[in-house]
């Protein structure tokens, strides 16, 4: 078992004062400082009237002892708070465990890619290297694991200055740059004054297999049912049908990128993105794939995307056009069908999100077990949703709609007066507004939430589960991957297309 030990809280700091800072300076407009009113908090201010009195007027109320009729008696108000969420007085907050997605990093390509190719423009310098997160991204993630510590604090489930015992946490990461860092920069702002390690199971840089959505189980009927589960998303007749609907996305993100003037494009190195050259395949221990023009576009989409969130220069994320949230919604659609289109079809689902409903399943049952933090990636969340049946949700404030940069995947546990437990799962997330920003969650302001709700469970009159239905729905979930074994376990194949 490798562990990394946890991020100093000094480096913390300075991540989040520099982190929202360094992105303005690498967008390629160095010289180009950012606007004081961007950066400066919103102040309150108030209009209150000045009373002006001769001191003969004063001398006078002093001796009536009179107050003067303009004077209002006013009582302080109670200064706002956060949003925690609480479902209602009467439920106590037990157990949390968290999946999370990874927050900002650079784009996954590399100089020399689809990336650079399909463009004439440069792209932001960002503040690390390709896959990584960046500067800004933790200190995001800081902020988060800050709002997570109050909302913690409030609900009585830890103290102020929490220093767990052994075992009551748990931070378990994904072996990437990305996932590891995440979940540092995280424990440092919920667990500022605990020494929390980060918990990793494989090298440096490798996939653990907890994480890794690869499809372990194949066979030849598997992979028949599993690719027409696939084709027929949405009701399409077909692969090609299914990518049909991202006709607007492609022909915008060509447009932002002008993809036609670039050179690749000229030469004829890459061509027009094509809805209609979609080819899905599926072979044993390795991620469903997709190739044709939607992995170009993804790969595009996904640049875009992260460029949007690293700089609050308008231009600069989209080279030089003004896009309102609807076109980045549009453009955000290629990356998010892309996933959802490889990782949410049930048997696929079943397939690739198995280990980690088990390690769920294990956190919840942990006796003793206060606090979980799993990190992960994009993949993790929407393929563990959809092997629970996760009904359709919208996300307000985010342009990506499944799974967006940061989102946290919450498993609630809650009891009664009587001791009932009830469960609560819910997704937690940072708005766009809020990561482009670097809007501190202190004070009133609070991270975005949506309550979601699964086939087959039903919620009492607060919106909660019961716990026990709730642990046994995961279970079910889980154990589909064996009924999946029984139902197409002929000899496995080695390869299947």
């Amino acid at each position: 078992m490798h562990k990394r030990n946890r991020v100093p809280l000094l480096m913390a700091i300075l991540v989040v004062m520099l982190g929202l800072a360094l992105p303005l300076w690498g967008c390629g407009q160095a010289q180009e400082a950012a606007p004081a009113a961007q950066e400066a908090a919103p102040s309150e201010s108030t209009n209150q009237a000045e009373a002006t009195q001769t001191t003969e007027e004063a001398t006078q109320e002093s001796a009536t002892q009179e107050e003067p009729a303009s004077q209002e008696s006013t009582t302080p108000e109670e200064p706002a708070t956060q949003d925690f969420h609480n479902p209602g007085d009467g439920y106590k907050l037990q157990q949390v465990v968290v999946l999370s997605r990874h927050n900002i990093r650079a784009p996954l390509s590399t100089t020399g890619s689809a990336l650079d190719l399909a463009t004439p423009h440069s792209w932001i310098n960002w503040t690390a290297n390709a896959s990584e997160l960046t500067m800004r991204g933790g200190a995001l993630e800081t902020m988060a694991g800050e709002y997570v510590r109050k909302w913690l604090e409030t609900e009585g489930l830890i103290p102020e200055n929490y220093q767990p015992k052994e075992g009551e946490v748990r931070f378990y990461a994904n072996s990437k740059q990305r996932t590891i860092a995440t979940a540092q920069y995280f424990s440092s702002g919920m667990l500022p004054v605990a020494n929390v390690d980060i918990e990793t199971h494989v090298d440096y840089d490798t996939m653990d297999p907890v994480f890794n959505p690869v499809t372990t189980f194949i066979t030849g009927s598997y992979v028949d049912a599993a690719l027409k589960q696939m084709e027929t998303m949405g009701g399409a007749t077909g692969a090609q049908d299914v990518a049909a609907e991202l006709a607007d996305s492609y022909a915008l993100i060509e447009d932002v990128v002008d993809y036609k003037e670039s050179d690749a494009y000229k030469s004829g190195e890459i061509k027009d993105l094509d809805t209609s050259d979609i080819e899905l395949t599926l072979e044993k221990d390795k991620e469903p794939a997709v190739s044709g023009s939607l992995k170009t576009a993804c790969q595009l989409s996904d640049g875009l995307v992260l460029q949007y969130y690293e700089t609050p220069d308008d231009a600069a994320a989209a080279f030089g056009h003004d896009l309102t949230a609807e076109q980045w919604t549009l453009i955000s659609r290629a990356k998010d069908f892309y996933g959802d289109l490889l990782f949410t079809s049930p048997l696929v689902a079943y397939n690739v999100a198995h280990p980690l409903l088990e390690e769920i399943g294990k956190e919840m049952d942990t006796q003793g077990r206060v606090f979980t933090f799993l990190c992960g990636h994009d993949s993790n969340i929407g393929s563990v949703l959809a092997a629970l049946g996760v009904e359709k949700y919208e996300l307000p404030g985010a342009i990506e709609t499944a799974t967006p940069i940061g989102v946290k995947l919450v498993f609630e546990r809650w009891a009664d007066a009587s001791g009932k437990e009830f469960g609560r799962v819910r997704l937690m997330y940072q708005s766009v507004e809020q990561l482009r920003e670097g809007t501190m969650l202190a004070g009133t302001e609070s991270p975005m939430s949506v309550d979601l709700s699964f086939d087959g469970l039903e919620k009492n009159a607060d919106g909660l589960f019961s716990y026990d239905e709730l642990r046994s729905h995961i279970a079910d979930a889980a154990a589909e991957y064996d009924n999946i074994v029984q139902e197409y376990g002929e000899e496995e194949l080695d390869q299947a297309a």
